[in-house]
């Protein structure tokens, strides 16, 4: 992990939520916004980890359900009545689903409609209980975890893929409204790609197993499809967010920023395409395609 001991600052007095943060992604752009001066608090619905990150991250700790819109009214109210504002939120807390049914012929009704719950549902309910709060503060940025699998097809992750790419329309939604009716509320949406983190191993091991084939074999595919060569660090997503939400990025809202080593644009690159890949973990999650 990247020293985060002296960095910019730029983000001294701000009050910063982000969903999702007890673990992995979450917890690295946490660490990363209180690194650039910000006071954080993260919510998750892993209450002891939350807690437990929370005490070693200096950070404040709310239970948090994101499908649950009245706990989401609660939570803007409490970190008004903690801090006097919002000015960050970062909609992080998503889910992938379960692997066994993905493609558009076998995906479960029930999985689908509980990944959009989580994945579109949980960022729109934390889109529109910011607005207020920001709209009380004179400004905010809310940045929204999208991913690569939003902007490109994913039949071996066929909600998911559908989820995130709603989470990327519905950006530029709010985007749009905000700037129309003068609130100073930039939104923007990340697009990570292939992200080592533990959900991102355990799935590895979910594939390698269905596959019948090393767990080291999925990382070296997942490895080989970046052009740049290796996986995007968690800490590489978190400066991302960190630059969307300070003064730095202005004058930007409604964008897309995509994290992912080359994989999105640099799209001629040849890398491990002759492999016959049948399903890849997330967050590559690929089965003859990409996240």
């Amino acid at each position: 992990m990247r020293d985060q001991a002296n960095l910019t600052g730029r983000l001294h007095g701000k009050i910063a939520l982000v969903t999702g943060g007890a673990s992995g992604l979450g917890k690295a752009i946490a660490g990363r916004l209180a690194a650039d001066g910000a006071v954080v608090v993260i919510s998750d619905v892993q209450r002891d980890l939350g807690k437990a990150t929370a005490q070693e991250c200096g950070f404040t700790f709310l239970d948090h359900d994101v499908c649950d819109e009245q706990r989401w009214m609660e939570i803007v109210l409490t970190v008004e009545a903690q801090f006097g504002l919002l000015d960050i939120l970062v909609n992080n807390a998503g889910i992938l689903g379960r692997m066994d049914a993905v493609s558009p012929e076998n995906t479960r009704l029930a999985d689908w409609r509980r990944i959009f719950a989580v994945n579109v549902e949980g960022v729109f309910l934390g889109c529109r209980a910011a607005i207020p709060a920001m709209r009380r503060a004179g400004g905010g940025s809310i940045i929204n975890l999208s991913s690569v699998a939003g902007i490109q097809a994913t039949p071996f992750a066929t909600a998911y893929g559908a989820s995130k790419a709603a989470v990327r329309q519905l950006t530029k939604s709010v985007a749009q409204y905000c700037a129309q009716e003068r609130l100073n509320i930039r939104c923007n949406s990340v697009h990570p790609g292939n992200v080592r983190t533990p959900l991102w191993d355990r799935h590895a091991e979910e594939v390698a197993q269905a596959r019948g084939v090393p767990v080291e074999t999925i990382i070296k595919e997942g490895k080989d499809e970046i052009p740049l060569g290796d996986f995007t660090l968690p800490e590489d997503v978190a400066a991302a967010v960190s630059f969307l939400a300070s003064e730095d990025a202005r004058h930007v809202t409604g964008e897309k920023l995509i994290v992912a080593g080359g994989l999105v644009n640099c799209d001629t690159y040849m890398g491990n395409r002759n492999l016959q890949l049948e399903v890849k973990p997330p967050v590559a999650l690929r089965k003859k395609g990409r996240r």
